[in-house]
């Protein structure tokens, strides 16, 4: 394997430490919390673990659509995007090492959202419960499970990585 190669692949090491550790949680929710029912809470009832099923996306979206629909929709469309960043990724020798560390870690937890929806019944497993103390009108923030928060934060530090170099190459 030549050094581009593995410079390309390491970062796929993220990749699959998200995808277990977000399958692992999960696992662990449905074998010892009753679907909605809370299982711990720490603050008060600040942060709770609570099994909930999301047969919708982000913030339930979608949830009430047909079943047919949320397959192509939530299944379906995000594996073809999944597979595109992959191609785009081997493809591409502009990303920094930064960036192709959190193009895998939001690959990870795409993926481990995508394997609730091919082989969940109920969907995707959230079980993260946080209070919002009312902030833009919610008492509590929409549940998320790890998956959810490696795509947040390896996107967040992505884009946040692409305006810092557009900034750089701006100010040459």
């Amino acid at each position: 394997m030549n050094k581009i190669t593995q410079k390309k692949c390491l970062p796929f090491i993220l990749t699959f430490v998200c995808f277990f550790l977000d399958q692992l949680t999960k696992q662990l929710i449905v074998t010892y919390i009753p679907l909605f029912s809370i299982g711990a809470s720490f603050g008060g009832d600040f942060l709770r673990i609570i099994h909930v099923a999301n047969p919708g996306i982000a913030f339930s979206l979608g949830d009430s659509l047909p079943q047919a629909t949320r397959s192509l929709l939530f299944s379906a469309v995000p594996l073809a995007v999944l597979i595109l960043v992959i191609v785009v990724y081997f493809r591409s020798n502009d990303f920094t090492t930064f960036q192709r560390w959190c193009i895998c870690g939001v690959l990870g937890g795409g993926f481990g959202n995508l394997f609730d929806r091919f082989f969940r019944a109920e969907g995707v497993v959230d079980f993260i419960d946080i209070k919002f103390y009312g902030l833009l009108g919610l008492a509590r923030w929409p549940t998320f499970n790890v998956a959810d928060m490696m795509v947040v934060i390896c996107g967040g530090l992505l884009f946040l990585s692409f305006f810092i170099t557009i900034k750089k190459i701006e100010g040459r």
